[in-house]
């Protein structure tokens, strides 16, 4: 039953990180990245790339978070800034551009699965349990940039400016704000958080160009169940689906898991149209 928990818990702060990125974008700029998913999968080929060239796990795991993170600014330079004003636009533009990182990643790696050795073997005893050192050192790594962007939005001066154009981006930019500069940042630390979550991840699923939907999807309802736009709501939700998803499938087969919890998040959706915390 404790390892049961420290299963949710790990998948609760793993999908939270997730749906953080996607959260922040949609939260300040009104963006529906339906290439999110990409974003994910894209930090954790970049582990199996560099693993390759012999770079150490944890090195992989930082230049993930850059090299995605910089992939998304450009993202946002060349194509979200162009249509962001349209929406049914970026949601097409996101989920064509997440069509061609898929097969940009199947020419490059193949069609099939990779895997990713984990950095840590070992088990830590936990009372009479014993658990992986890698799971809570991703647990723990989680639960650091998590709050960390929280008390970033919350207690900076630049925090505060990113929250000024979140909130009133006409206002901001009269004020002498760089709302396009502002955006850029978003977007970068966005794709940044998904690319950090692919790369700790990697080590623990099998890595293939189609695991970005498994993680847009959950993400996705996170941010509806929680409420868009509520930084709290992110961990609400995140919980809510990500416990759920990981309790009852140590009880349930998989399809029946994700029937309900899709069931339960209609229902919280219908009952709360605005999120369990929206702001």
């Amino acid at each position: 039953m404790a390892a049961t928990l420290l299963d949710a818990v790990s998948a609760v702060l793993v999908l939270v990180l997730v749906a953080l990125g996607l959260a922040v974008v949609f939260g300040m700029m009104r963006v529906i990245n339906m290439a999110h998913g990409e974003l994910v999968m894209s930090g954790a080929f970049t582990v199996v790339w560099l693993q390759g060239w012999h770079v150490p796990f944890w090195g992989c795991v930082i230049a993930a978070a850059v090299v995605v993170g910089f992939f998304g600014w450009m993202i946002e330079w060349v194509l979200v800034r162009h249509t962001r004003d349209r929406p049914l636009d970026t949601i097409l533009a996101t989920w064509g551009l997440s069509l061609v990182l898929k097969q940009a990643i199947v020419l490059l790696f193949g069609p099939g699965s990779h895997s990713v050795p984990l950095p840590l073997d070992a088990m830590v005893g936990l009372g009479a349990l014993n658990y992986p050192a890698y799971r809570l050192v991703v647990m723990a790594i989680a639960a650091v940039v998590i709050a960390g962007t929280y008390l970033f939005l919350r207690c900076t001066n630049r925090g505060l400016a990113t929250r000024a154009v979140m909130a009133r981006p006409a206002t901001a930019e009269l004020l002498g704000f760089n709302t396009d500069r502002t955006y850029s940042a978003t977007f970068a630390a966005g794709a940044a958080l998904a690319g950090l979550a692919g790369a700790l991840v990697a080590p623990l699923v099998s890595v293939d160009p189609q695991m970005g939907l498994g993680y847009l999807v959950p993400a996705f309802l996170a941010i509806l169940v929680g409420g868009a736009g509520a930084l709290g709501g992110v961990l609400a939700g995140g919980s809510a689906v990500g416990a759920s998803t990981s309790l009852l499938g140590a009880l349930w087969s998989p399809v029946t898991v994700q029937i309900v919890v899709f069931g339960l998040a209609v229902v919280v959706i219908r009952l709360r149209p605005q999120g369990l915390m929206r702001e």
